[in-house]
């Protein structure tokens, strides 16, 4: 066995190397502090390996995402949201049979109880709908009581694909006012959540097969990416023993922040910005380079990715095809690409490999179908659940499994005698 070789103190510590199956290299410390009385120090766990996982490859260095193997590139193009979600959860592409069963069960467990339409009653109409995803997720648990049973497992893992897009539309209908339109058994996935979302009932809606064909491979590419913030927060929640839908209501909260899931509404922010001081892009490029200016150029650089986020490639040319479909003029595609084209030109950006990343585009193609700003982080929920799901059924069924218990480094006070009130000044 390959191992590390750790001088400290005068004295020297072996420590094994762990190797995963693309080559990565990690330093086992799993007995670090027992055998050194030292601990790692890394904010932001940057540098840190929670786990080993066989779920989704990420090299940043060369613009690679793969899910069990399967490019991110051909899974857009040749596969569905619900094969991609079978995948990750099951580990293996379905079979025609194990789809049609998949589809049929996420039909069937689609509606929500009637009590809990209470539940959304009772939020005002400016609630977020990040905040309501996470309530009603986390109520779930009410319904559906967890026991360590694998079938009762299968089956919440069910509701909860099947649920989330109602939760979501009936969030979204809340929001302004309007009835709740209830799921149809006769449409797709992503299909049923867009007549959900828009139909009313004194009109008949048709789902555009393109609008629904994007946001199916706009959920693909959102569907899991490796420990980031929301994952690892599904993981730690989870490894206490809390019930899935506690997790995932957990991982929704942790992704509802504007440096993870809230990113591309940040960049639609950032271009109509611009848009409004005459479309300048030029102007915010140069802020973006001066320090003191405090304006950053939301959509660029990624914290894996130094290279072209492969995500980004998919949306750009998904944005293009739908954008021209739907006859819709944005000036803020026109703004985004000038940009894009500017910022890859510069060598400030270029040496900094400061690349567009899967939210730049993925804001106008949201708004091109015409899904509000305050539902774009919805959107990434629902593409990254089965990736959640995925992380957490794997961190539950491994049995080295420990409760996540990270260390510090303690830099306050030394040990100080108490003062009486009557004593401080």
């Amino acid at each position: 066995m390959q191992k590390a070789t750790l001088s400290l103190n005068g004295q020297t510590h072996e420590l094994p190397l762990v190797v995963g199956t693309e080559g990565e290299v990690g330093i086992d410390i799993r007995k670090l502090r027992a055998t050194t009385g030292a601990i790692t120090l890394d904010p932001g766990y940057g540098n840190t390996g929670s786990c080993e996982s066989a779920i989704t490859f990420i090299n940043g260095e060369e613009g690679i995402l793969r899910y069990r193997g399967y490019g991110i590139e051909e899974l857009t193009e040749k596969s569905s949201f619900l094969e991609v979600a079978y995948l990750l959860i099951e580990g293996e592409l379905p079979t025609k049979a194990q789809l049609d069963r998949f589809r049929h069960r996420l039909t069937y467990h689609s509606l929500l109880h009637e009590d809990m339409k209470k539940f959304f009653e009772g939020f005002p109409p400016s609630a977020h709908p990040m905040s309501v995803l996470s309530t009603i997720i986390a109520s779930l648990s009410a319904y559906y009581p967890e026991n360590n049973d694998p079938a009762d497992v299968e089956l919440n893992i069910i509701r909860l694909i099947a649920k989330i897009k109602t939760i979501a539309a009936f969030a979204y209908k809340k929001s302004i006012g309007q009835p709740y339109i209830y799921p149809r058994n006769d449409l797709s996935y992503t299909g049923d959540f867009l007549h959900m979302m828009f139909a009313v009932p004194s009109e008949t809606y048709e789902v555009d097969p393109l609008v629904e064909n994007t946001l199916d491979k706009l959920l693909i590419l959102h569907a899991d990416h490796e420990q980031n913030c929301s994952t690892s927060t599904v993981r730690m929640v989870g490894s206490s023993g809390a019930s899935l839908f506690a997790a995932i209501s957990a991982g929704v909260s942790a992704l509802s922040g504007p440096l993870h899931g809230g990113a591309n509404q940040a960049v639609i922010n950032m271009l109509e910005r611009i848009r409004q001081d005459g479309a300048n892009y030029r102007k915010y490029v140069e802020m973006a380079k001066d320090k003191e200016s405090g304006f950053r150029l939301m959509g660029f650089g990624h914290r894996v990715y130094k290279n072209f986020d492969p995500r980004a490639r998919v949306i750009k040319a998904a944005a293009d095809q739908v954008l021209e479909r739907l006859g819709v003029d944005d000036p803020l595609l026109d703004i985004a690409k000038q940009l894009e084209r500017v910022a890859l030109e510069d060598d400030y950006f270029i040496e900094r490999k400061l690349y567009p990343n899967v939210d730049f585009y993925s804001g106008i193609l949201y708004r091109a179908m015409g899904i509000p700003t305050n539902m774009f982080t919805v959107m990434f929920a629902m593409g990254r659940l089965p990736g959640w799901i995925a992380q957490w059924k794997e961190m539950h069924n491994d049995p080295n499994t420990r409760i996540y218990r990270p260390r510090q480094i303690y830099v306050g006070p030394n040990a100080r005698p108490y003062v009486p009130i009557e004593a401080r000044e």
